[in-house]
């Protein structure tokens, strides 16, 4: 196919996604004019019923945490397929430049500058910080599992930015990311079993309440379903990054 009708295809498909796009808002109600009885009773009742003043979190966490687990299991399945199709291969051989780490074959890379090392540094702890609060104050604030684990795993990035891959290959070895990410998306699984065992529904907040709304260890089951999460997250994002970057110093042979 030549470029000119790659380009001819891909204005096309660009048209037309715009016209579903521009449709689909033009049928959104207006700001402040909500058409649904569910997100009014919500807010009557969440906050009381849960103990959670992240209303956001009570509806991902409880009201619709079978749906939440799916969308998990998404992220779950996503990261390893993207290790089992960059998974070396029996005729793939790692190899490293003799002046470099973190180098592919024929490629030549750059050495970090200062500046990036620096901001790097400076920046890993008070990302790391930042996701664990998210990760763990989901039932306080507008954050979460999935926001928290994230940002965590932003952290840990960073730590490559800052050094080479070996380093970051140090401190998310692959062997732990797998564990780690298998035990958060079991462990969610294993909150809901638990909880049918008791004769309620499937991810009901069973657990107490803890103190009123507002309080860290209150919201019963939401937050140690949103902490689960995180731990799924983080593992998950640190294990396609581990991949990724395992993949640049492959040389697939062929015989």
């Amino acid at each position: 196919m030549s470029p000119s009708v790659r380009r001819t295809v891909f204005f096309v498909a660009a048209a037309g996604m715009l016209a579903f796009y521009v449709w689909g808002l033009a049928g959104l109600p207006a700001f402040g004019h909500y058409r649904g009885p569910y997100g009014y009773l919500i807010d009557a009742i969440a906050v009381s019923k849960t103990h959670a003043t992240g209303i956001v979190s009570a509806v991902n966490f409880d009201y619709r945490g079978f749906d939440t687990l799916g969308e998990e299991f998404i992220l779950f399945v996503a990261a390893t397929g993207v290790a089992t199709v960059l998974r070396e291969l029996r005729d793939e051989v790692k190899t490293q430049s003799a002046n470099s780490d973190d180098a592919a074959s024929g490629r030549a890379v750059q050495p970090t500058s200062e500046t990036v090392r620096i901001a790097a540094l400076a920046f890993t702890g008070p990302v790391l910080v930042m996701g664990w609060f998210l990760t763990t104050h989901a039932q306080t604030d507008p954050s979460g599992g999935f926001q928290g684990g994230t940002v965590t795993a932003s952290a840990v990035v960073l730590v490559y930015l800052a050094g080479q891959f070996v380093t970051f290959r140090r401190l998310s070895p692959v062997d732990l990311a797998e564990a780690v990410e298998a035990t958060g998306a079991g462990a969610f699984v294993l909150v809901g079993i638990g909880v049918l065992s008791t004769g309620a529904a499937y991810l009901a907040d069973v657990l107490p309440l803890g103190s009123p709304a507002g309080a860290v260890d209150a919201s019963g089951t939401i937050a140690l379903i949103s902490f689960l999460v995180g731990v799924e997250v983080v593992a998950a994002f640190a294990l396609i990054v581990n991949e990724l970057l395992e993949q640049t110093v492959l040389i697939r042979s062929r015989s």
